[in-house]
């Protein structure tokens, strides 16, 4: 798949320099067009063709974000991505596909999505989804937080909560250390989907899936719940 350069072109700006993308994509011509374009930005760029192949390279570690479709052969680009998050894996997962429902947009956050983009699409904007997710993706230099019985680590990206250990994705965590930050204080929405997406694409709908999924984490396992929502206005974290 990839593109050799006319000897008399002129070089492109490579942004994605050192950074590794893997493409989950069955589709030859759309990953092939995918493959070329990051590849002559500077990333360096690993395919596979099927959902087992694309779990076996995720969980073998060492990509930057997984580019992922959803109608895979052999296992479906949700279940992939369930089972990637079950393994503890972090990894920013950049979902592709042809179903444009909500409801299709909010079942990929819910199976551990960070960003989700519709077919089809524009490479330029596909590139800045992935500058954008390796930028949230970079390890943070703070200090471990804790409240009452929860703490997080930014750096591991692990949670305990009383002898408990879960793995969060990266905006799960952007969420519940802004949560942390600012506890017992009601952060609002916007405030969240910020910390979230940045300046990218967000709404409120994917922010209350990815707080569904954190009380799930956090607070179903317990009986004292910490993560609470203030009607129209925002969430909480309060300490246990």
């Amino acid at each position: 798949m990839n593109a050799q350069p006319s000897a008399n072109a002129v070089p492109e700006a490579q942004p994605g320099r050192g950074v590794r993308v893997l493409i989950v994509e069955d589709q030859r011509d759309i990953a092939a067009n995918l493959w070329d374009f990051l590849e002559r930005r500077g990333y360096t760029v690993d395919h596979a063709a099927d959902g087992e192949t694309g779990l076996a390279h995720a969980l073998s570690g060492g990509f930057d974000v997984i580019v992922l479709d959803l109608g895979l052969p052999r296992l479906d680009g949700l279940d992939l991505c369930r089972r990637l998050r079950e393994a503890g894996r972090g990894v920013p997962v950049l979902m592709l596909t042809a179903r444009d429902t909500l409801d299709d947009k909010l079942r990929g956050y819910a199976e551990g999505a960070d960003d989700y983009m519709v077919k089809p699409f524009a490479m330029r904007e596909l590139e800045a989804r992935i500058r954008a997710l390796r930028r949230r993706a970079q390890p943070s230099a703070g200090m471990p937080l804790a409240i009452g019985a929860l703490s997080y680590d930014p750096k591991s990206m692990l949670a305990t909560r009383e002898g408990r250990t879960v793995a969060l994705t990266r905006t799960q965590g952007a969420i519940l250390l802004a949560l942390m930050r600012d506890s017992p204080a009601v952060i609002p929405h916007a405030a969240l989907m910020r910390a979230a997406w940045g300046d990218e694409e967000g709404d409120i709908a994917s922010l209350h899936t990815h707080l569904y999924e954190l009380r799930a984490l956090l607070d179903r396992p317990f009986a004292q719940q910490m993560i609470q929502s203030v009607r129209g206005i925002g969430y909480r974290l309060s300490p246990s």
